[in-house]
C-alpha cells in the first residue's frame, strides 16, 4: 500500500471516528437519556392509573368514611365548638377519674377550608387514671388529635402523675360556592 492510499485510509478512519463521536454525543446519548426519562414517566403514569383505579373501586367506602368524619367535626359556631370540647374534657375526666387543672382553648385558622381549636390542658391522677383519660380522649368520635403530651411525676414514688396535653379539634369551614 502506498503512502497516498494510507493517508486516504487514515483520513477516512479519522473522519468516521469523529462522525461516530459526534453522533454519540449529539444523537445517541440524548436519545438514550430521553428514552430512560420516558420509560420512567410511563411507569409513573401506570402507577398513578393503578392507584386511581384502586381509589375508584373504594369510592363508596371512602365517601362514607369522609361523611362520617365530617359529621364528627366541631360545630360551625365558635362558642358551640368550644363548649363541646370543654364538655368532652369534663366527660373524659369524669369517666377516668382524672382531675383537670386548667384548659386553655385557642383558635387557629392558618389555611382555608378548616379551623383548628387548640387546647392546652393540665390534668393529674395516678398512672391508671391518666391512661384511662387518654384512652377516653382517643376513643371519642370527636375529630380531635393529640399534638403534644408530657407526663411528670409529682411525688417521690411516682404514684401521682401530672399530665400536660395539647390537642387540636377540627372545624371544617363551609366551602364557598362560585
Amino acid at each position: 500500500m502506498n503512502i497516498q492510499n494510507r493517508q486516504h485510509v487514515l483520513a477516512l478512519v479519522a473522519i468516521v471516528a469523529v462522525a461516530l463521536l459526534t453522533a454519540d454525543r449529539l444523537v445517541i446519548t440524548p436519545l438514550a437519556a430521553s428514552w430512560k426519562e420516558r420509560t420512567a414517566r410511563i411507569q409513573e403514569l401506570k402507577q398513578s392509573v393503578t392507584q386511581g383505579a384502586y381509589l375508584l373501586d373504594r369510592r363508596e367506602i371512602l365517601q362514607e368514611r369522609w361523611d362520617r368524619m365530617r359529621t364528627q367535626t366541631l360545630p360551625a359556631q365558635f362558642s358551640a365548638a368550644e363548649d363541646l370540647v370543654l364538655k368532652s374534657f369534663d366527660r373524659w375526666a369524669k369517666d377516668s377519674g382524672a382531675r383537670i387543672g386548667s384548659i386553655r382553648p385557642q383558635w387557629k385558622a392558618d389555611e382555608p377550608g378548616f379551623t383548628l381549636l387548640e387546647c392546652r390542658a393540665d390534668a393529674s391522677g395516678s398512672l391508671p387514671v391518666i391512661a384511662r383519660f387518654l384512652y377516653e380522649l382517643e376513643s371519642d368520635p370527636l375529630a380531635i388529635k393529640v399534638d403534644r403530651l408530657e407526663m411528670t411525676s409529682t411525688d417521690n414514688n411516682g404514684s401521682q402523675i401530672a399530665l400536660t396535653l395539647q390537642v387540636s379539634a377540627l372545624l371544617l369551614t363551609p366551602e364557598e360556592q362560585p
